[in-house]
């Protein structure tokens, strides 16, 4: 019998005979915990889970009997996990990792693994919170009392959500318990789901590929990296914990009269006999080191903070970085279909049989007009127009971010298509020219929605910002359905057309609001140094 079994036994017979002792004096549910520790416990120290198989050749026996149900098993369970709550009982990471590592046994493809998974993810916060919104505070003022939530905490959770929530969102994703119910949080506390999306967004990304990916290159070690993980995300939680931590601290030290409540509290506690070692020590340590490098140190970090979060500026980041992190997985995804087999996926050819069933003379004949304002000449003008009108207005920012990301546009899907040189479909209606991954009219269009975002921005009294962005859409999407409509581009060619114009635009986007901040407010904070010598300028969200 293993050392560890024997100390398993022990503690397993002191918590049964604790909780029968006190079975009287303790509530219900403390002792049932209790023996359920203990049977756990027990059922350890008895050696069955030895006799057990190990974990890889459960994954192994999972992998054939499931084969591409995989990926049904780990979109389900990434919905559930938030959109269920079922990440209060099962942590997801376990789910995730297992089709990792299923993906690298070779039963399934990765890259489509981490769409669904992403998707999924995202489609279960989203249900989350709007559970969350449907039910709203009211829910949680009659359940919340057994809980322990007052109407004042329920304020301050709102009030928190209102400054932070985005931050929660993102940076809960990677912890447990905060996971599972931080988007039903955001809704019952009447966070924006225009808010919410892009943390969502960015946050499960980074999350299911980081799991699945841990999986699918450590599959062979795959209980050693089960393990890892679980400890990674246990200590990423108290790291998280101890920054809240001392933020807090800090903010309430602050005031005057609680600073001057701890010093005296500090110093009651350092003369006890036992303390005052420590606290001489303490003391030496404060005056030493702790303070001399604060003083240097903080005026640096509050500099370089104050120009990383810049109020506002922060959502729109966040929008622009998530666009531009969905934008290239969809490109890159499709890149590695096609450059490992050129032909037609499934959906191609079932799409185009539709477009076939729906065509007609005329609509031949407005989906040639419509292509023509995905062309590059008129793309082109139209870009010429609009950096003439954001120079006229002094918009160097939003100027050199538009002309930029449409070179870089140009050229990315010139050089992909030279690199990859896929045949179009056989029989285009419309005269073509080169290869066709990926759509360069797909890609083009995406211009009309980074023009609308910049006008949306920069010119005032607009009557409906959104109604304009919501029109570029539609107009980018006409514009690449007019493609397919056309038998000019399979469907893939258009969504990868689609997704290497977002990823460029939203990164520059992401760039350029950076840029603009700095330029605009930059010189308005105190330097570490010495006080500013200009007054504040407005921020460049106009």
């Amino acid at each position: 019998m293993k050392p560890s079994h024997i100390v398993a036994a022990v503690v397993a017979v002191a918590l049964a005979a604790f909780a029968i002792w006190r079975r009287r004096k303790i509530p219900r549910e403390r002792f049932v915990v209790l023996l359920i520790a203990a049977v756990a416990l027990g059922v350890y120290a008895s050696g069955v889970l030895s006799g057990l198989p190990s974990a890889d050749k459960l994954i192994e026996d999972l992998a054939k009997a499931l084969g591409s149900g995989t990926y049904v098993l780990v979109g389900v369970m990434a919905f559930l996990e938030t959109g269920a709550f079922v990440g209060l009982v099962a942590p997801g990471e376990f789910t995730v990792i297992v089709g990792g590592v299923i993906a690298g046994q070779g039963t399934i493809e990765i890259l489509p693994l981490i769409g669904l998974t992403w998707a999924c993810c995202i489609a279960g916060d989203s249900t989350s919170f709007f559970i969350g919104r449907r039910l709203g505070r009211g829910f949680l003022e009659r359940h919340g009392p057994k809980f322990k939530i007052t109407h004042e905490r329920l304020d301050q959770v709102e009030d928190y959500f209102k400054r932070h929530g985005g931050k929660t969102i993102l940076i809960g994703r990677f912890i447990g318990l905060v996971r599972a119910v931080a988007p039903f949080v955001a809704g019952s506390s009447g966070m924006r789901y225009g808010r919410f999306i892009p943390y969502s967004v960015i946050g499960t990304g980074l999350w299911a590929t980081g799991y699945l990916l841990l999986g699918f290159f450590f599959y062979r070690s795959f209980h050693q990296v089960a393990s890892i993980a679980g400890r990674a995300t246990f200590v990423f939680g108290i790291l998280v914990a101890l920054i809240v931590a001392v933020v807090w601290t800090y903010r309430q030290l602050r005031d005057d009269e609680k600073r001057a409540a701890f010093v005296a509290w500090v110093e009651r506690q350092s003369r006890r006999p036992l303390l005052r070692p420590l606290a001489a020590v303490g003391r030496g340590t404060w005056r030493a080191v702790i303070h001399p490098v604060w003083r240097v140190v903080w005026p640096q970090v509050k500099f370089v903070w104050g120009r990383i979060t810049p109020g506002d500026l922060g959502l729109e980041l966040t929008t622009a970085v998530a666009v531009a992190g969905v934008g290239a997985y969809v490109f890159v995804a499709y890149l590695v279909t096609v450059d490992m087999d050129p032909g037609p996926t499934p959906m191609d050819a079932s799409l185009l049989d539709l477009a076939g069933n729906l065509r007609t003379g005329f609509g031949v004949d407005v989906a040639k007009v419509v292509s023509v304002f995905g062309s590059s000449p008129v793309v082109g003008g139209l870009t010429l127009v609009a950096a003439v009108l954001l120079a006229m207005r002094k918009r160097p920012v939003e100027l050199l971010a538009l002309v930029v990301s449409v070179l870089l546009v140009y050229v990315a899907v010139h050089v992909t298509k030279g690199a990859v040189d896929r045949p179009r479909p056989p029989h285009p209606l419309a005269g073509t020219w080169g290869s066709a991954y990926p759509s360069g009219h797909a890609a083009y269009s995406t211009t009309y929605v980074a023009m609308a975002v910049i006008a949306a921005r920069v010119l005032p009294n607009l009557a409906s910002r959104a109604t304009l962005v919501i029109v570029a859409l539609v107009a980018s999407a006409a514009i690449g359905a007019s493609r397919v409509f056309l038998e000019v581009h399979w469907p893939s060619d258009v969504a990868g057309g689609w997704g290497i114009g977002a990823a460029i635009f939203g990164l520059v986007g992401a760039a350029a609001l950076i840029v603009g901040y700095v330029r605009n407010n930059g010189t308005s904070a105190e330097p570490p140094d010495g006080p500013a010598t200009h007054e504040p300028v407005s921020t460049v969200g106009n």
